[in-house]
């Protein structure tokens, strides 16, 4: 990647300031990277080009007076294909979505981003309605790991995981309802970010309900600071937001981790296998973690795999998606989806109701563990990528993504924060991701940590190399 397309947004902003470079050359060094990667990853839907160029000239001349619109004036920002952007449709991986107009809103994050600023460059891919934890679709196919390409992404935002790791916009907005922004951050090699319920706003409502949130996913945890401070705006068009935030992201981020108790979970008691790569990686970060002043202790929540409650309410949300379409339409459906929408629609309320039951039990377990601990940290998955085009690692015996990702979905369930920061790459260069977890509202503390291990150098890997061919 060029040297202008591998800054931070942070780092252009800064560029910005001093006149070293304008968002005109950035915006055409970053659209020549994702026309560049596009044929190895299949990261885009879209690549906006002509449309983005005449948005950078005109941060360039806001720039020019002195009045820039806000933090992220001139920085390309790509969005994932689930989230309303003005202008452009939002087609969700699916044959059943119409691109025929109007397009006329963005959706609360999409629109802070304007208005900050950010400069659109591009649409990235997901499977069918974000349902799973890869990314292929029916409509827009297979979208490949940066570091090898006949490895998945990741999902369900692994377009825009691709993207920032291959230069192609340093920022970008993804959703994660049960681990969509933190699989594909670790498989990918950056850094992502589950806020907390409500600390990001979204409209329309996710069919997921409140499983589902809107987060950042950057080069590093500074970034994604600069993000949330943006996204984490207001709209009134999201009844379950949170109250804004009452400091800055950007400021806190600088805190350090001195002083703050770690519980260190390293496979949740023994229940879950973990690849000794991944595993030698956590331990890394966990060390560093204690070098920097943490006090750490390798100690587990002790709560039950939640996976049955997480199925009745994720198939519940598939079952809702796809709940009026035609014969025709479920014919052209991804198989994996179709197959749990009718999961979905043969449980009952009692069984949702239930699920909720564990949901709250949940719940209350980590609010406990959290007055004893401010962050727990485990692997972000158990392995690194696998097979390009698979739901599930190839000879698992497993059937359903969620099988392979036990450490992420249990905290759409809990609705805390959660972030995945690189840790390290496996014997085939492959990256790792530990995760990094804290109570409700603490989206800080996750973001302050995530920082400390960028900061000492323990989050840096190799750049990606694109191994393989052009699909």
């Amino acid at each position: 990647m060029s040297d202008l397309s591998s800054l931070t947004a942070a780092q252009l902003v800064a560029g910005y300031t001093t006149g070293d470079f304008s968002p005109v050359e950035v915006t055409r060094a970053v659209i020549e990277q994702a026309e560049k990667v596009q044929p190895y990853v299949n990261a885009f839907v879209g690549i906006y080009g002509d449309e983005a160029l005449d948005q950078a000239r005109e941060s360039a001349d806001r720039w020019r007076r002195g009045e820039p619109r806000g933090p992220l004036e001139g920085v390309p920002a790509t969005v994932k294909d689930i989230l309303l952007e003005r202008g452009r449709p939002t087609l969700r991986g699916s044959w059943s979505s119409s691109a025929d107009g109007p397009w006329e809103e963005d959706a609360p994050s999409v629109a802070r981003m304007r208005e900050a600023g950010a400069v659109f460059i591009g649409r990235t891919t997901t499977p069918e309605f974000g349902w799973k934890g890869v990314t292929d679709s029916p409509r827009h196919g297979v979208t490949r790991n940066p570091y090898d390409t006949s490895r998945t992404a990741g999902g369900s935002s692994g377009g825009g995981s691709a993207a920032v790791a291959l230069g192609a916009g340093p920022l970008t907005l993804g959703t994660d309802a049960g681990g969509s922004v933190r699989i594909p951050a670790a498989f990918c090699g950056i850094f992502a970010l589950k806020p907390t319920y409500g600390r990001v706003p979204i409209y329309p409502a996710s069919a997921f309900g409140t499983l589902a949130h809107v987060g950042p996913m950057t080069r590093d945890a500074r970034d994604a600071a600069l993000l949330m401070d943006v996204i984490s705006q207001p709209d009134a068009r999201d009844w379950s937001q949170l109250a804004p935030p009452a400091g800055s992201f950007r400021e806190t981020v600088k805190e350090g981790v001195r002083g703050l108790r770690v519980a260190y979970s390293p496979d949740f008691g023994g229940r879950v296998e973990v690849d000794p790569a991944v595993a030698a990686g956590v331990r890394r970060s966990v060390e560093k973690l204690q070098e920097l002043g943490a006090v750490v202790e390798e100690t587990d929540p002790g709560f039950d795999d939640p996976l049955e409650a997480f199925h009745s309410l994720w198939f519940a949300g598939a079952a809702r998606v796809t709940q009026f379409f035609t014969e025709e339409q479920r014919e052209a459906l991804d198989p994996g989806l179709r197959e749990v929408a009718e999961d979905g629609a043969a449980r009952s309320a009692l069984d949702y109701l239930g699920a909720v039951d564990v949901r709250m039990a949940l719940g209350k377990r980590m609010g406990v563990f959290h007055e004893t601990y401010d962050l727990l940290v485990t692997p972000t998955t158990p392995g690194t990528a696998f097979g390009a085009g698979l739901e599930v690692p190839e000879g698992s015996g497993y059937r359903r993504w969620t099988e392979w990702t036990p450490f992420t979905y249990p905290f759409n369930l809990t609705q805390q924060p959660a972030a995945s920061v690189p840790c390290g790459v496996d014997a085939d260069g492959l990256p790792a991701g530990v995760q990094l977890v804290a109570a409700r509202h603490r989206d800080d503390l996750v973001l302050r940590a995530s920082h400390a291990l960028y900061e000492a150098g323990a989050a840096e890997i190799p750049a990606p190399a694109l191994r393989g061919a052009p699909s």
